[in-house]
């Protein structure tokens, strides 16, 4: 029978690995895995309860038979589940989960397993005419990882020149990208400090008998605006775009269960919260960092909420350019926005990040006793996502 709610049972994350460090030498699966059984294990319920699964994965090759289904069996999901892996470039994660928040709804399925994950550190390189032979002169060598991730397939441009576009046509100063990226460090050291990642996070076994990576590598709490207006721009001479103010490569995997009135039964744990409402949006591939503009509006109006109804924001930091513009063009207030720092902080594992925003929200709704949140996230191609959560 349909349910008429989808609910969030369990939410965690692994703990952010940075780009070739402490979780380099695991497989996005591997990662996933054990975020996957960690949400079983919050929500009190075994593998054969489960009755979809959906993972989010962007750069899949070399990574193995739909990846979803690695998860899945690594968690203790029983092998007679049909896993899928989902791939919309940033929004993977969060694809998803609205995935089983549909199929929940629509009768199909009570317990649902959803996340992302990704691991940047072991994105292969690419050789293409191999197969039929390379006949004369230099074969070019592809960073799977940029071309299927990081560049704007319709026109070959990377995701940073795109951003420094949307900084200038939004009127984004440098001064004012660094004083948010130095927020967002600021904010995770601070969210570190007080403990406030204790309920959402999972330290990852690397070695087996050796101690877990238990806090996340990539925050720097040392971050400040003036420090990161000494960066040199990246992207374009001149430019305002620099490795201190857009999210790092990283390595990590965030789960969500979600479940249907007749799911929640089957656990033994209270409902993190419940969706009320998702959304997508899209534009031209060049205005991607602004898509999440009409995908937050589209999911308020779903729920029958103003913007100003919303308690907390999670809006994926892939630039502070890209943050900024959108931010200002909702007219939202800054101190609701990614309360517990963001992406530039925490980085920006491109299959997980989805499931990462969400899961950061609804702990941080928790933790403030706030009753209305939002997760949105824009993605490569011109598209968005959002999804509207209420404390249940």
């Amino acid at each position: 029978m349909a349910s008429k709610h989808a609910y969030i049972v369990a939410a965690h994350r692994s703990v952010m690995g940075r780009y070739l460090g402490g979780l380099s030498r695991l497989t996005a699966m591997q990662i996933g895995g054990q975020v996957a059984k960690a949400a079983l294990e919050s929500a009190r319920v075994g593998g054969d309860a489960i009755d979809e699964v959906y993972v989010g994965q962007v750069i899949q090759a070399g990574c193995g038979q739909n990846p979803a289904r690695q998860v899945a069996l690594a968690a203790g999901i029983h092998d007679r589940i049909s896993c899928c892996t989902v791939n919309t470039v940033c929004g993977s994660g969060l694809q998803a989960v609205m995935t089983a928040d549909q199929v929940i709804r629509a009768g199909d399925a009570e317990l649902v397993l959803a996340g992302g994950m990704e691991s940047m550190s072991q994105c292969p390189f690419l050789i293409r005419e191999m197969r039929t032979g390379h006949k004369f002169g230099d074969a070019k060598l592809l960073d799977a990882m940029q071309f299927d991730g990081l560049i704007n397939i319709y026109d070959g441009d990377i995701m940073g020149c795109i951003a420094e576009e949307t900084a200038e046509k939004a009127g984004v100063s440098r001064a004012d990208q660094d004083a948010f990226a130095a927020r967002s460090h600021q904010r995770a050291a601070a969210a570190e400090a007080a403990g406030k990642f204790a309920a959402e996070r999972i330290a990852i076994e690397v070695r087996p008998g050796k101690e877990p990576l238990a806090v996340d590598e990539t925050v720097r709490p040392e971050a400040t605006a003036e420090a990161l207006g000494a960066l040199k721009p990246v992207f374009k001479s001149g430019g305002t775009i620099t490795a201190g103010n857009a999210s790092s490569l990283a390595d990590g995997a965030a789960m969500v269960l979600v479940a249907g009135e007749d799911g929640l039964k089957k656990c033994d744990a209270q409902p993190l919260a419940r969706i009320v409402a998702q959304a997508t949006s899209g534009g031209p591939p060049r205005e991607l960092f602004l898509a999440p503009i009409a995908a937050v509006r589209q999911v308020c109006e779903k729920a029958g909420w103003s913007l100003a109804d919303v308690d907390l924001f999670e809006l994926n930091e892939a630039f502070a350019a890209q943050s900024l513009a959108d931010v200002r063009a909702l007219e939202l207030d800054e101190e609701k926005v990614n309360v517990n720092g963001g992406a530039i902080a925490l980085g920006h594992p491109l299959g997980a990040s989805g499931a990462r925003v969400l899961t950061t929200l609804v702990h941080a709704m928790r933790d403030r006793g706030a009753k209305k949140g939002v997760a949105a996230l824009c993605l490569g191609g011109g598209n968005a996502v959002a999804m509207a959560v209420e404390s249940a």
